[in-house]
């Protein structure tokens, strides 16, 4: 008999649908249903317990946006329902769900009457358990999340935010009764899943192929469609030989580990991140019941610490899961951060709160850095992961690709300094895998490392939006353990992918420098305020910590360990992938910038008292020096006395027929010689060799308009093609010209559509760079301002500042790598150059930028720095970016890599203005100005030790002497959770005054036990 692969399956999908799925539920009773309908934001269970519940039935529409509705549901097994090894209670639930993936709709969380935590519902996990008794007695906190599809990409939507979401119900509740289970009927569904999915994916000319047609076909012969319970188990009998098929020698291995990536904020507010762990992690510790061999592994401390206050009882079952092996803390950080736009000291944090978490509640080290999900990897990273303490590091994002594939799956990443890290993304190309047949047919056909690897890494579990791993998939791993055709699955932990994979092979390929995701460009640009708060907060961290230190160990005054702590912890949630990349919902980002003006408050509240408690009282005028370079006389980490005012101002003129801009001006401070044209653009920028920065011909600081409309993710990208449609706004309404205390400044008033831009262009004494500022009152859609350089260099590549150093970039497009790279980040600077020349540019709070080179008509080289200033996405905040910014920008000719530093942190505002009587040392300085101080903080453990982290900046190697103000008895060189470093080099000299041997970007951090307080030299 000939066997069609089409008429089997069209055969089985009929009986899988028709007769298949409505046999597993074999009965069904009602249940008493009651509800209360939360009239705010939602509320604990015992306050929820406490209210009237009114009857509620099954069809009642409930649940406008954002809104939370309690049900308490009850009843009993009916006396006549069979339950034995075959069949089994449970309650059946449907919200109203929509057919899209769990975490993006309506979900719920069921207690017991005591208020412990049953499960979550939602989905594909829309059963709960009845007890042994027959008894249910439930509550059901059902949260009415409205449907807000991340594929949408670009379709403007009010539901982001409660006060657009409307008040109509969004959702009618279909199910919520008792059903018996027959497990032989579940059972031969998940068979004919794997079966079907395998048969599907294999080359129909495989004689597997045919067998498993032939298997399927034999089994729709054997079971009866109005019968299924009575035939089901010799329908499995039938199939049990295709299943029992060994999977040949040479099959690739996924080591399958559970897994659920929960945006920490997206889609959803913060608040509602903290329900969906609940819901997520219960889902997981109750599958952990029935199954000891499921691994789960959770990658973010934050998560857990809200589930430890909000949900005590699940945290101390996660504690025993954690315990037994089952439950698996891993990636080591407090969540899974941006990587771009975090400073170094917030990319250190993320995994000193993260890993000193999961010791001090679960005992665990973690061994890894997990970021599944996440928009470009900095290549500081490798250097960071391994003073952690960590081994290697996982992500899958970079599998978005648009234009090149990465060449590897498992390779050493090498980073800035040299340091390499072991580094895997899975060949299964998701974090929210089910492991399907097709899902497994793609990571063993996508692996490109079979030639020297077998095995690869496999997190399944709805994710994103939360709900986790499920029974189904589960069985689909036991299904697919040892089965022919298909690669082979493991249920297991990351640490056993990762010792397994590393005993396969030594010489790994290297991948060196950044991981650059050829996706979500847009995310540098994207909500402005989110951006510069994230920034300001950043160096008002330093700053606290910095004088909170020099105030502890020379006044002997408190250190505010538990302040600093909360603020850092708050400040690395806002970090998150989907929050500071302005990538969520209008009310995730009113709520960080709120959080931001708060946070910087209690910093600058703490820096005044620091500050104050030092310089003692009296009217003096003084500089506090944060910044770890010094500025004229001002050491770093020192508070002198303000240097005297210049006793010359910037002189300016008219701009006659030889100055290049006829109607324009020229500026003048004996260092730099400007040229301002009459629309207030830079005509040329002069140092005093002569050497005019900008390009001939050309406007400096020239703001362009583009079209705005990216092919699919609207925050997330910008695509090459806005270069295409550009405005010049090179005219100005209104152009006026002043000096103010010395200063030349120019001001250009410019409008386009609905939006009015003030552009500042200004010269002061002494100064070596061009300030300049943009007052932007932004009421645009699908546009995106840039500020233009045209700069009279021929540099073959740019340099940008990142994390603890720099990187550099080609400037032309020779390969499709280069090509894609049309959009890039930089922290406060970035520097184009040739041989004995460069130009830098730096920003407070831009971090888009690009670089291109044209070559003139008279064979010159002009070369194009421009930044990404601002953005108008609709989707998925429909106001994001409208309204007032203030924005500052210096161009600073014939800068070296250190001038370009200086800018970045003048802009940064390092500089303080204090009055007080006594001016004060640096608690430590550094001999070396290109090996800088990054952090000075007194220890974590609370032991009163001085914690210094320096690092080399320039990219060569350095020799410094580092020498404290303080008496210590003792210092180490520590890993970044303080604890001593293995294989530290021997430390050479007295601890007070150390010389060290760094290489090029190395990190290095000093802890320092005190002998007294007390200051040297005072």
């Amino acid at each position: 008999m000939h066997s069609d692969p089409r008429r089997v399956r069209d055969r089985l999908t009929r009986f899988v649908e028709e007769s298949l799925r409505g046999a597993v539920h074999t009965r069904v009773a009602p249940l008493t249903i009651t509800g209360w309908e939360v009239p705010g934001e939602p509320v604990p269970f015992a306050e929820a317990q406490r209210q009237a519940f009114q009857p509620f039935a099954v069809g009642t529409w409930w649940g406008t946006p954002w809104s939370t509705h309690w049900l308490r549901i009850e009843g009993a097994i009916p006396k006549d329902w069979v339950r034995d090894e075959r069949h089994h209670a449970e309650v059946a639930i449907d919200l109203g769900f929509n057919g899209l993936a769990p975490g993006f709709q309506a979900e719920a969380l069921a207690f017991r009457p005591d208020g412990t935590i049953v499960k979550g519902v939602s989905p594909r996990n829309s059963h709960l358990p009845v007890a042994a008794d027959g008894v249910v007695d439930f509550y059901l906190e059902l949260a009415a999340n409205p449907t807000i599809p991340p594929e949408s990409h670009w379709v403007t939507t009010g539901l982001g935010d409660k006060t657009t979401a409307g008040s109509r119900a969004s959702y009618r509740l279909e199910r919520l009764e008792l059903a018996l289970v027959d497990r032989q009927a579940w059972e031969l569904l998940q068979d004919i899943e794997i079966v079907r999915g395998l048969a599907d994916n294999l080359p129909a000319d495989l004689p597997r192929a045919a067998q498993l047609w032939a298997a399927l076909d034999a089994m729709l012969d054997t079971v009866d469609p109005d019968a299924v319970g009575a035939t089901a188990s010799a329908a499995r009998a039938a199939l049990a030989p295709a299943l029992a098929a060994p999977s040949v020698r040479s099959a690739h291995t996924l080591m399958a580990t559970g897994h659920a990536h929960i945006d920490s904020a997206w889609l959803w507010p913060v608040r509602e991140t903290v329900r969906k762990c609940a819901r997520t992690f219960s889902n997981v510790v109750a599958l952990m019941d029935e199954h000891p061999d499921f691994r789960f592994a959770c990658s973010s401390a934050q998560q857990l610490a809200w589930v430890k206050e909000s949900y005590p009882d699940l945290f101390a079952r996660i504690r025993e899961k954690v315990a037994t092996g089952q439950f698996v803390p891993v990636g080591g950080q407090w969540v899974e951060p941006d990587t771009n736009m975090p400073g170094g000291e917030s990319t250190v944090r993320q995994l000193v709160y993260g890993k000193r978490f999961f010791l001090e509640e679960f005992g665990v080290e973690t061994t890894e850095v997990w970021l599944p999900d996440t928009f470009g990897y900095t290549a500081s990273l490798p250097q960071i992961i391994r003073l952690s303490g960590s081994d290697w590091f996982m992500t899958q994002k970079i599998s978005w690709n648009q234009t090149n594939a990465m060449p590897h799956h498992t390779f050493w990443w090498e980073g800035i300094d040299g340091t390499r890290i072991f580094t895997h993304f899975p060949p299964i190309e998701t974090y929210n895998a089910e492991l399907s047949p097709t899902e497994l047919a793609h990571a063993q056909r996508t692996y490109r490392d079979h030639g020297a690897g077998s095995v690869s890494l496999a997190p399944f579990g709805w994710g994103d939006g939360g709900g986790g791993p499920t029974r189904e998939m589960v069985a689909a791993a036991r299904r697919q353990a040892d089965l022919d055709g298909s690669p082979r699955v493991h249920l297991g932990t990351p640490r056993e992918f990762y010792e397994t994979a590393r005993a396969e092979r030594d010489d790994l390929p290297v991948w060196s420098g950044e991981m650059y995701l050829e996706l979500h460009r847009g995310t540098l640009t994207s909500q402005l305020r989110t951006k510069q708060g994230n920034r300001r907060v950043e160096r008002l961290l330093r700053e606290a910590e910095l004088w909170s230190t020099t105030a502890a160990l020379i006044r002997g005054r408190e250190y505010p360990y538990d302040e600093l702590a909360q603020i850092w912890r708050r400040t690395l949630l806002l970090q998150f992938h989907d929050i500071l990349p302005g990538s969520s919902i209008s009310w995730v980002h009113r709520e960080a910038e709120a959080d931001h003006r708060r946070l910087a408050g209690e910093l600058e509240r703490i820096v005044d008292d620091a500050v104050r408690a030092l310089t003692g009282e009296g009217t003096r005028r003084l500089i506090a020096n944060s910044a770890p370079i010094a500025f004229a006389e001002t050491a770093a980490g020192a508070i002198v006395a303000a240097p005297a005012e210049p006793a010359t101002s910037t002189t300016m003129r008219r701009a006659t027929p030889g100055d290049e801009a006829t109607g324009g001006w020229v500026l003048d401070n004996g260092r730099l010689r400007v040229v301002v044209d009459a629309d207030g653009l830079l005509r040329s920028v002069r140092d005093q060799s002569g050497r005019d920065a900008i390009a001939p011909g050309e406007r400096g600081a020239l703001l362009r308009l583009h079209r705005d409309v990216p092919d699919k993710w609207d925050a997330w990208d910008i695509d090459r093609h806005y270069r295409r449609v550009a405005v010049d706004l090179d005219a100005a309404e209104q152009v006026s010209s002043s000096i103010r205390d010395g200063v030349a400044v120019i001001e250009a008033t410019r409008r386009v559509g609905r939006s009015v831009i003030t552009q500042t262009v200004a010269l002061g004494p002494g100064r070596d760079a061009v300030d300049i500022t943009l007052d932007v009152d932004w009421r645009e859609r699908h546009k995106l301002l840039r500020l233009s350089f045209p700069l009279d260099v021929h540099a073959d590549r740019s340099t940008s500042e990142i994390q603890f150093g720099h990187v550099d970039r080609p400037t032309h497009a020779n390969t499709s790598w280069d090509e894609a790279r049309f959009e890039f980040v930089a922290h406060r600077w970035i520097r184009v150059a040739e041989d004995g020349y460069g130009v830098a540019i730096a920003n407070d709070s831009t971090f888009g930028h690009s670089v291109t080179r044209d070559t003139r008509p008279d064979g010159g080289t002009t070369t194009w720095v421009g930044l990404s200033v601002l953005r108008a996405p609709t989707f998925p905040d429909p106001e994001s970016d409208q309204g007032r910014h203030l924005l500052r920008f210096a161009l600073r000719p014939a800068a070296s890599a250190a001038d370009a530093a200086a800018e970045g942190y003048l802009l940064d505002r390092s500089l303080r203005d204090v009055a007080g009587g006594e001016e004060v040392a640096p608690v430590v300085c550094s001999s070396e100005p290109d090996v800088r101080i990054e952090a000075v903080k007194l220890a974590e453990d609370r032991s009163g030790d001085l914690i210094v982290r320096v690092y080399e900046s320039s990219g060569g190697r350095r020799s410094t002497v580092v020498a404290t103000g303080v008496k210590v008895e003792a210092v180490q060189i520590v890993d970044l959770l303080e604890r001593p470093l293995r294989d530290a080099p021997v430390l050479d000299g007295a601890p007070s005054r150390l010389t060290l041997h760094l290489r090029p970007f190395q990190i290095i951090t000093l802890r320092y036990r005190r002998a007294r307080i007390d200051q040297v030299g005072r």
